[in-house]
């Protein structure tokens, strides 16, 4: 779906010795107790709330931070599946391009009504040029988005109408199936156009400079903290099926922390790391979430001329060993990538597309084929040396993952690689301004098909943050979006030409397919997870006694 940041998965030996403490001390069952009075969720996050824009946000902490705050038209569920949210009824018309959503009767946190105009605001507001939004190109398939994304239509011929106050009606440039699910993502929901203006530049900057109209509202966050909080909205027009009362955001980015204040009744779920996960993968309290979301390395070939070199780039990709790093350093769920596009996402004909899409030597392992190739791209540009900052998010996993392909990387003949640790957020931004050599780069899906990965790459997409470029992979996307749209044999063979493109060309050096692994108090009960979106809704949650 987002940016995602590296999960806390590595830690160190001082970290293990947290398996062998107790876990029903006294502190820890008088918190449990505390906490299902109160109905108190304490959940841990790894990097701080970067964003609540709608607009503008790109990443899976503000995604699932969004994802229980507001609500869309439709709303994700188990399995992916969506169902009514502020609409409670939708219609399709014959021929697939029009959508008719049937809006309840709802509230804003501040009492206003939920409108159809706020959607039509949110959305124009969204594919505006002067808003900058990177994720408007979600919006690629309603009537005139392109045209106005390129500033050649008014925001006003969006093909998204109010008709009265209570119904919706959006109009396609063709029949798109997996509609209803990109309405159930984030950046498909409303905005109060009155609170926009009221706060300007500063709207969605912290908790009051925004309002909320989905199961929860959020309460405290100052913009730069990093604890944040949610309590119940009353607005809410299910709000007496939501049984938690607050769900308190921890960030922990180091594994023995997290895991002591687990034990202690401080966090309600905690992700593990290292050894952690081979160590409690007998308890009952230990989940394993496979999600639909992949890490690779981005090359940046605007900045340095030597990653535009294609044997450069395949040598930095069979210089890694991923079954090693995957197998030995992770150890936590993780799997090894045969592509770019997660494995489990979609199928074809009973084919997962990672398995169609495979090619020889785009996640392969060939130190001594990637030292002839290095060797070779240095004598193409010219170059006698080179010397490679690799950046990434300053998480446990995130510093692993650096040290871990900097060994790999130094394998190679006349090369030094130096890292870079940042906070999430400012690693987002660099990545996003083009301020980096090699950056360590993570996507979630948004919906369950492969075109939700396959968009970033294209050559004027703005997520394409190391500005590789292909003429075939566009054309195989433009088609698997337009002219094959409603041919799905056809836009399957695009979408699996497309991948099989970027990895013979090395245009992304895939790493590994997240797991996160968790311990999640017994007492926790109706969390909702799913692989593609915003990964988790607390709506049905509550704290047993």
């Amino acid at each position: 779906m987002k940016k995602i940041n590296s999960v806390v998965k590595l830690g160190t030996v001082a970290a293990f010795a947290a398996v062998f403490l107790a876990a029903c001390g006294s502190s820890s069952s008088s918190s449990s107790s505390s906490a299902a009075k109160t109905q108190t969720l304490n959940w841990m996050e790894s990097s701080a709330l970067p964003s609540m824009d709608i607009s503008t946000t790109t990443d899976v902490v503000s995604g699932e931070t969004l994802n229980n705050t507001n609500e869309g038209l439709l709303r994700m569920g188990k399995n992916s599946k969506v169902h009514p949210g502020v609409a409670k009824s939708y219609t399709k018309s014959k021929d697939g391009k029009t959508y008719t959503f049937n809006l309840r009767k709802s509230q804003w946190s501040n009492g206003d009504p939920v409108t159809a105009q706020d959607f039509v605001y949110s959305w124009q507001r969204t594919v505006n040029p002067k808003t900058a939004s990177q994720y408007a190109y979600l919006f690629a398939q309603v009537k005139n988005a392109n045209a106005i994304m390129k500033s050649k239509k008014p925001v006003s011929s969006l093909g998204i109408k109010a008709d009265g106050k209570y119904k919706v009606v959006v109009t396609l440039t063709k029949a798109t199936n997996y509609f209803p699910d990109l309405v159930a993502n984030p950046t498909f929901y409303p905005q109060n156009k009155k609170v926009v203006q009221k706060y300007g530049k500063k709207y969605a900057s912290n908790a009051k400079s925004n309002v909320y109209n989905g199961p929860f509202k959020l309460t405290y966050w100052t913009g730069t903290s990093d604890n944040w909080s949610l309590t119940k909205n009353n607005k809410y027009w299910n709000a007496k099926n939501v049984k938690l009362k607050k769900i308190n955001f921890k960030t922990v980015k180091d594994p023995q922390t997290a895991v002591s204040q687990y034990q202690s009744g401080k966090l309600s779920a905690t992700y593990l790391s290292g050894q952690q996960p081979k160590n409690y993968k007998n308890n009952k309290q230990y989940v394993v979430r496979k999600g639909a979301s992949t890490f690779y390395i981005e090359l940046n070939e605007k900045k340095d001329a030597i990653f535009k070199n294609v044997n450069a780039r395949k040598a930095l990709s069979l210089a890694i060993n991923r079954n090693q790093f995957v197998n030995k350093v992770l150890q936590d769920g993780s799997t090894v990538l045969s592509g770019y596009v997660a494995s489990d996402l979609a199928s074809y004909k009973g084919q997962d597309f990672a398995d169609a899409s495979k090619t020889s030597e785009g996640t392969a392992y060939n130190l001594a084929k990637a030292k002839k190739l290095w060797k070779k791209a240095l004598q193409e540009t010219g170059k006698s040396s080179a010397s490679i900052t690799l950046m990434a998010d300053d998480t446990a996993a995130g510093k692993n993952a650096l040290e871990y392909v900097q060994s790999q990387w130094s394998k190679l003949p006349n090369i030094k690689v130096t890292n870079q640790s940042l906070p999430f957020k400012t690693r987002l931004s660099r990545s996003e301004n083009g301020e980096f050599d090699a950056v360590v780069s993570g996507w979630g899906a948004d919906f369950a098909d492969p075109i939700s990965f396959l968009s970033l790459f294209t050559s004027d997409n703005s997520y394409n943050n190391g500005k590789w470029k292909s003429t075939s992979y566009d054309k195989d996307i433009d088609r698997a979006n337009n002219a094959d749209a409603n041919n799905e044999s056809a836009r399957w063979n695009d979408m699996v030409s497309a991948e099989k493109t970027l990895m013979n060309d090395q245009g992304i050096i895939p790493i590994y397919q997240q797991a996160k692994p968790q311990l999640v108090k017994s007492n926790v009960k109706g969390v909702i997870y799913f692989p593609t979106g915003a990964n988790w809704d607390f709506s049905k949650a509550y704290i047993a006694k």
